[in-house]
């Protein structure tokens, strides 16, 4: 099924109903499927064909979504670009992927221009934009296509060298979005979400299962997350779901203060995308009560691997295995995860390996990548890079990515205990775990920490660890930073911060 067909029946169900809102405009459902029918006619009269790759670098807006539904209805492969990307990543996206097109808004234009795309067809939001839709064909665009083709080229954050292009199908998709209906945010046309996150990340396969229901995407007007505004969209729009990244929820409850928000109406917001440290996931589902679902997967399974629902949010609150918040829940339906060792067996509960994952929500391959394909895809499973162990009710909990584990001594250390316990210490805004070469130890244990108090707080630390860490888990050395170097997504670059340190350069 061509994924884009969801539209079709969502308007052809409701078609006055809200499709999107965006600041102070709304289109409905009938609007929204025929400016995507024009989009996709207009983008072949300029020569994108199926199976073309079309680039999307947009902040969060309705032509966003159009240009999502446009690509997939046409049979093009959705290319979704980050809006923080510089002119070179732009460059790398768009020659690596081959695209056709790239579509981007106002704020988008100067970083396309300078990306010197020779040949690839530029469409920008605004007058060209209204003028290609107002003047091209709105009758029916929906392409045939197989459950194996192209819809989304979901490029890796990058994390460990240059992204590669995860291959998602019309049939990848397909399932995502029932599975995301089925257990993450079963909703129907009188749901609202909001999407606070990227839609060119995570928060993209979220509006999938909105659309299928024919739901009321809600867009706020602010180019950054506002979190006061982002309360105000909460209840004046009457949200029943969202997605968020744990930053942005910390940022949502510090923003409450001793308050506690009255918002009737919300069912979920489901998080994912990073470590939540427990402190602050309590101190979450505290303020915003039994709300928060999380879920595990990455861009290779988008986001369909593992869920922890909000009801085992409030039991663990409640006192009834508290630690189940430090999980990443157990397998959603029809996926099979399992802690595999080096040679692909099975290990037992509490042994820990390599989490990975097989079913109907795993990529086909890397783009043009086939020695990665084959590295990350073999025996039927996705190798995740995760390191977890499973307990004996089927939680997955998950320890480190395997390139971050530090061997100090020549005993285990998952920066992510270490990295959790630092994190609940008042004086901590952030912190990154990193192993360092050391030739008594093979590698100490170092934290690089970010806290208005600096160097100050070393000594705190120490002792703060020492309660809740074993010996050979706690940092060894500590370094005092202003920031913490991230990439595009918003994740921990620590390979840099391994680089930078094993140096012995300031960060």
């Amino acid at each position: 099924m061509n994924v884009g067909q969801m539209l079709v029946q969502a308007a052809q169900r409701t078609p006055q109903r809200p499709a999107v809102t965006w600041g102070d405009r709304t289109i409905t459902y009938a609007e929204l499927d025929r400016r995507t029918n024009a989009l996709a006619h207009g983008l072949a009269d300029r020569g994108v064909r199926q199976g073309d790759r079309v680039g999307v670098l947009m902040r969060n807006r309705t032509e966003l979504l159009e240009a999502m539904y446009a690509c997939f209805k046409a049979g093009y492969c959705l290319v979704p670009l980050n809006s923080r990307f510089t002119a070179d990543d732009v460059a790398y996206h768009v020659a690596d992927s081959g695209a056709a097109a790239v579509i981007t808004d106002p704020e988008g234009i100067d970083v396309v221009g300078a990306a010197g795309l020779d040949g690839v067809v530029v469409v920008a939001a605004g007058e060209g934009y209204e003028e290609l839709v107002a003047s091209s064909d709105p009758a029916s665009a929906v392409a045939p296509v197989d459950r194996d083709d192209l819809a989304w080229l979901f490029y890796t954050s990058g994390t460990t060298g240059r992204p590669k292009g995860a291959m998602l199908t019309h049939g990848n998709l397909a399932f995502v979005t029932a599975s995301w209906l089925a257990d993450l945010t079963p909703m129907d046309e009188h749901g609202v979400t909001l999407h606070a996150a990227p839609l060119s990340h995570g928060a993209g396969f979220h509006a999938l299962a909105t659309t299928a229901r024919g739901a009321h995407h809600v867009i706020p007007a602010a180019t950054s997350f506002d979190p006061a505004g982002v309360l105000a969209l909460l209840a004046d729009e009457g949200v029943t779901n969202t997605w968020m990244v744990p930053t942005q929820i910390v940022m949502l409850v510090d923003a409450l203060g001793d308050t506690r928000p009255d918002l009737p109406a919300l069912e979920q917001i489901v998080y994912g995308g990073a470590p939540f440290a427990p402190a602050e996931l309590r101190r979450a589902v505290e303020a915003l009560g039994p709300v928060l679902v999380q879920l595990f997967g990455q861009g290779e399974t988008p986001m369909t691997a593992t869920m922890l629902p909000a009801a085992d949010h409030a039991a663990a609150l409640a006192g009834d295995r508290p630690e189940r918040l430090a999980s990443a829940g157990f397998a959603r339906p029809g996926m099979d995860v399992r802690v595999l060792d080096d040679d692909g067996r099975e290990l037992p509960v509490g042994e820990v390996g390599e989490a990975c994952v097989r079913g109907p929500a795993v990529m086909l391959g890397y783009w043009n990548r086939p020695e990665a394909s084959a590295e990350a895809l073999h025996d039927g499973w996705l190798h995740t890079g995760d390191l977890g162990r499973f307990d004996e009710h089927g939680y997955l909990y998950l320890l480190d990515r395997a390139k971050d584990l530090i061997i100090s001594g020549g005993s285990n250390v998952y920066a992510v205990e270490v990295e959790a316990a630092l994190a609940d210490h008042p004086a901590v805004r952030e912190v990154a775990v990193i192993g360092l070469p050391d030739r008594t130890w093979g590698e100490v244990v170092t934290a690089v920490v970010v806290s208005d108090d600096g160097p100050d707080v070393e000594a705190a630390l120490t002792e703060h660890c020492a309660v809740s860490l074993a010996g050979y888990k706690r940092p060894r050395r500590y370094r005092f930073v202003d920031s913490l170097p991230r990439n595009a997504y918003g994740k921990v670059l620590k390979r840099d911060l391994r680089a930078t340190l094993a140096e012995g350069e300031p960060t």
